[in-house]
């Protein structure tokens, strides 16, 4: 029995190296991921985020552009955010925002009823005074193409 044994590990082991690998498969690969960074380019270009802003979007941000501006200036109205022109004191928001020392905050889920009317438009908007709310309609003016606080 042990000659037999014997006899079979003798025997040479024959590995086939004939296989042929291709670069074929790498090359689709990386022609697949090219063709995807490309449309994610193109879709960037053609679609940019800022045309998916709706014009609620607008009113909301320059609403809160104009609270956020009012904490950091002591002006009133502070630069950039209102129609040249404006009076906060005369408009009625410096009672509307407690006075012109208060403490405002808006909270970005407190806008409703957006209207748009060419270059005019209203909001209502909730903020947040020294802890209390209080909801008002804000009258805005597009000018340049930027929606500011306004009085008319």
């Amino acid at each position: 029995m042990n000659d037999e044994q014997t006899g079979s590990d003798d025997q040479p082991i024959v590995v086939d190296q004939t296989d042929k690998r291709s670069i074929v498969p790498f090359v689709a690969a990386a022609v697949v991921a090219i063709v995807v960074l490309i449309g994610i380019v193109l879709g960037g270009l053609l679609s940019p985020a800022e045309k998916n802003v709706t014009e609620a979007d607008r009113l909301a941000a320059a609403v809160t552009n104009y609270i956020d501006a009012r904490s950091r200036s002591e002006l009133r109205p502070p630069p950039g955010v209102a129609c040249p022109g404006f009076d906060e004191e005369e408009s009625g928001l410096t009672q509307r925002l407690g006075g012109p020392e208060s403490a405002v905050s808006i909270d970005k889920k407190g806008f409703a009823n957006p209207t748009v009317n060419g270059d005019r438009a209203k909001v209502d908007a909730t903020v947040q005074v020294d802890g209390n709310d209080s909801m008002s309609t804000w009258t805005l003016t597009r000018v340049d193409g930027d929606w500011l606080v306004c009085t008319h």
